[in-house]
């Protein structure tokens, strides 16, 4: 007790704290840690562009590592600050909470709230450099882990372009400007467990900024493989929704668009009807994805609710029905909403769910108030999207009946758990887990390798049904699907309640082959649509089998890739006995254990959705009822199959 006195507590100066303990903001020092430092310079330029200074943003990903982010805004400050006495491009990116974003007259809409957002790019960077183009002039810094290494230079545009430093080898100005800032840095690899970025991830944030903002364009450019791709909507939210909804047929041709102001806040909206029976919804704040949704997206659901109801109690449409829901009216609804407020406040570090209670009530009036007016406008349309949400109605009460079939069937079969089902026999959810497994066969192997104690097991048996393309009652008609609810324990869609969750891992085990890929997908689809909490939750997770087991003499390895077999067999001097598995019935029960179910040496793939726009449209098209879309899909991505992530 003595011992403990004032002389151990320690101020971590400047941006020491944020590399002591990176995940506090940046949320991980894994992947997704890696790509929000992209989005945190990215995020920068588009604040710029929102406060109407930039219109072209220019991404790289460079072959050795560097990324660079290059737009023609004014330009970070270089001057000397009055105050403080050092030059506003130093102190932006060194010191914590400062920043021209407090200052409303500067930024009166941005996604930053805090300050921190370049400073920790730069603090976990092993070299970042800032360059800013002002008036003919280039002035840059170069700092290493933060800290500033060579103080501002100044150069002329055109010397610069001459006679570039030699730490700038890699950077070439894409924007013919004599203004803007380009931040190019690379991140640390003492920091993050990988520095090598997706193009994939970086694209569909992209796409979603510049959907956002269709007063800018972003391009994006790989130089590792020489993928490029210029990003720019004019069409903007309402191209979005277009874009949502590839997958299936719309009801009416063209999205309902409006954008108003009401005081300091911009409300911004699309919205399309389509013949699918999922609801698509993207909400946005400040140009934040709110996967969580939040105040702003209650407004917007109650507004459409009551302008559609309202309507068809005027016209008397609704014979035959008491009413319509909510969950009627949004049935096959695609939606982007994006509101612009001055001072958001977000619920939880990650900003996922908006928690201001005025943006409700404001929203709600302004998406009533305008589509009371459309309705009333456009009477074809209108009664094309009444009878969507009276049929929706119908198939809401059959599918009701449906659910109380299945809950009324298991109490009369004593509300037991699936009989294939391969139970463990711990009670402790976090550390349990349920493999589901394609077959009898490769659910044999399983519930044999497997530890009993915390792992179950489930056999589906052939390919489950596609719940894209099928109705409640089909889907909660499958014998499979019944199963799989009882084994998870959770319910469904509106009923789902996770507190009541079996197992901590749903762990979807499938051959290493196309048949096991889709296999994959129609369970990833099935919890996408009907139980999303768990997917957004982190419960479920993809087993990685190997394809193929190496082996010379008394050494071996499993390897997962071509191009690690062809590594591994070089690193084993060749000639090497190669063993290739078409499937999990292939391999031994210690093999499949030792591969792929033993938690310390498997590899899984925890399934998170980073981007939950491009989730929803992949689910469109691979499993909807358009062909073409998913024909381009597929032509598209035959060959790199590695860039389709969720």
């Amino acid at each position: 007790m003595e011992d403990y006195n004032s002389s151990q507590i320690q101020i971590l100066e400047g941006l020491k704290a944020v590399r002591k303990v990176p995940g506090m903001y940046i949320g991980s020092t894994d992947e997704r840690g890696l790509h929000h430092l992209v989005y945190e310079v990215i995020d920068n330029s588009i604040d710029e562009s929102v406060a109407g200074f930039c219109s072209n943003i220019y991404l790289t990903i460079h072959e050795n590592g560097w990324i660079t982010v290059e737009d023609d805004g004014r330009g970070i400050p270089v001057d000397i600050h009055p105050k403080y006495k050092r030059p506003g491009l130093e102190i932006v990116l060194t010191e914590l909470h400062s920043g021209a974003k407090f200052d409303k007259k500067v930024y009166k809409i941005t996604g930053g709230l805090h300050g921190v957002g370049v400073h920790v790019v730069n603090a976990l960077s092993s070299i970042l450099i800032a360059v800013v183009k002002k008036s003919g002039k280039v002035y840059y810094e170069e700092f290493l882990k933060g800290v500033p290494e060579s103080g501002i230079k100044e150069i002329s545009l055109s010397e610069f372009q001459k006679n570039r430093p030699e730490n700038l080898s890699h950077l070439e100005f894409h924007l013919n400007t004599d203004h803007g800032t380009v931040i190019t840095f690379l991140p640390d690899t003492e920091i993050f467990e990988t520095v090598d970025v997706s193009y994939n991830t970086l694209l569909e944030r992209m796409r979603d900024l510049a959907f956002l903002n269709s007063q800018v364009s972003i391009t994006i450019e790989d130089k590792r493989n020489g993928k490029k791709e210029v990003l720019s909507f004019k069409g903007g939210l309402s191209e979005f929704v277009k874009y949502l909804g590839e997958g299936y047929n719309p009801v009416h041709k063209e999205p309902i668009y409006n954008m108003e102001k009401q005081g300091d806040y911009v409300i911004e909206y699309a919205l399309q009807y389509n013949t699918s029976i999922s609801e698509i919804m993207q909400s946005f704040v400040n140009n934040i994805s709110t996967l969580e949704g939040g105040t702003h997206v209650a407004g917007f659901r109650g507004g459409l609710s009551r302008a559609i109801q309202d309507y068809a109690k005027t016209k008397n449409l609704l014979k035959g029905i008491e009413g319509l829901s909510g969950e009627d009216v949004r049935e096959g609804l695609v939606a982007v909403i994006h509101v612009k407020i001055p001072e958001p406040q977000f619920e939880g570090q990650t900003k996922s769910k908006l928690g201001n209670s005025d943006v409700r009530g404001v929203v709600q009036s302004s998406v009533e108030s305008f589509m009371k007016i459309y309705l009333e406008s456009n009477p074809h349309i209108s009664e094309q999207i009444v009878k969507r949400a009276i049929a929706a109605a119908a198939a809401r009460e059959a599918s009701r009946r449906a659910r109380e079939l299945v809950r009324r069937k298991s109490a009369l079969e004593g509300g037991g758990l699936p009989g294939k089902l391969a139970d463990c026999s711990t009670n402790d959810t976090e550390r349990s887990e349920l493999y589901l497994v394609e077959g009898d066969s490769a659910g044999g192997s399983a519930k044999q390798a497997r530890d009993r104690e915390f792992q179950a097991v489930l056999p589906l048996r052939g390919k489950i049904l596609n719940v894209e393309k099928s109705s409640d009652i089909k889907t909660l008609s499958n014998q499979v699907i019944r199963d799989l609810i009882t084994a998870v324990g959770t319910g469904i869609k509106e009923d789902i309640d996770v507190t009541k969750l079996r197992y901590g891992k749903i762990v979807i085990m499938t051959d290493a082959d196309v048949d096991g890929a889709h296999i994959r997908t129609l369970l990833l689809t099935f919890f996408y649509r009907y139980a999303r909490e768990l997917v957004t939750n982190g419960n479920i997770y993809f087993a990685q089998p190997p394809l193929f087991r190496v082996q010379k003499g008394e050494k071996v390895a499993y390897v997962y890739t071509e191009k690690e077999l062809e590594k591994v067999s070089k690193s084993f001097g060749g000639n090497v006995l190669i063993q290739r598995f078409k499937g999990l019935g292939e391999m031994n029960t210690t093999q499949l254990w030792d591969t792929t179910m033993n938690p310390e040496t498997r590899k899984l793939v925890q399934v998170s959705i980073e981007d939950a726009a491009y989730a929803d449209r992949l689910f469109s098209i691979l499993m909807g009822e358009k062909v073409e879309p998913r024909k381009r899909f597929i032509e598209e991505n035959a060959r790199t199959v590695e860039n389709i992530d969720l």
